[in-house]
């Protein structure tokens, strides 16, 4: 079973292991916007990253609650990015939800049940239609908004846009 917890104060070496492991890519839901950023792995920047996700957010960002997607056994398999409301570049490329899984924990059903643990959490914030965005060569990605309901509106700078609407219930529901 899969749960979206807070950042943990105390899980430096986890995650420090799963940023090791997306490597130089993208990580997509985790507040991190470049690759560059996760090359200090060291305790002082995961306070400074802890830090970050608190309080409010900077010029030009929009409120956001910040979740790692766990197991059962609390090992950090993923992030999640729950952006309270658009302006207008997450209105073309971002959307309401942003999220990654691990490349150890990829295939196991885990971006699934946390879209849809996302997508409850974004009904009980009181979004009323929630917003995500993927890119156009995510097919991976594409087929778990698809299964949980996403609906394509359209795409818009090679990202595709899908809606849910809060009256839809998330398809693990």
């Amino acid at each position: 079973m899969y749960r979206l917890i807070a950042p943990n104060p105390q899980g430096h070496q986890q995650w420090a292991a799963c940023l090791k492991e997306f490597g130089q890519g993208s990580i997509d839901g985790s507040g991190f916007f470049d690759p560059a950023q996760v090359e200090d792995l060291s305790e002082a920047s995961f306070a400074r990253y802890l830090a970050a996700r608190q309080g409010p957010p900077p010029p030009n960002f929009v409120p956001c609650t910040y979740f790692w997607i766990v197991d059962d056994t609390q090992e950090l398999l993923g992030f999640v990015a729950l952006r309270h409301e658009l302006n207008q570049f997450l209105l073309e490329q971002g959307g309401h939800i942003g999220y990654s899984v691990r490349p150890s924990a990829r295939n196991k059903g885990v971006a699934g049940a946390a879209l849809d643990l996302a997508l409850t959490a974004a009904q009980e914030m009181g979004i009323e239609r929630t917003l995500l965005c993927v890119r156009e060569e995510n097919a991976a990605s594409r087929r778990v908004i698809e299964r949980a309901g996403g609906v394509y509106e359209s795409s818009i700078r090679g990202m595709r846009r899908y809606w849910f609407e809060a009256t839809t219930q998330p398809a693990g529901s």
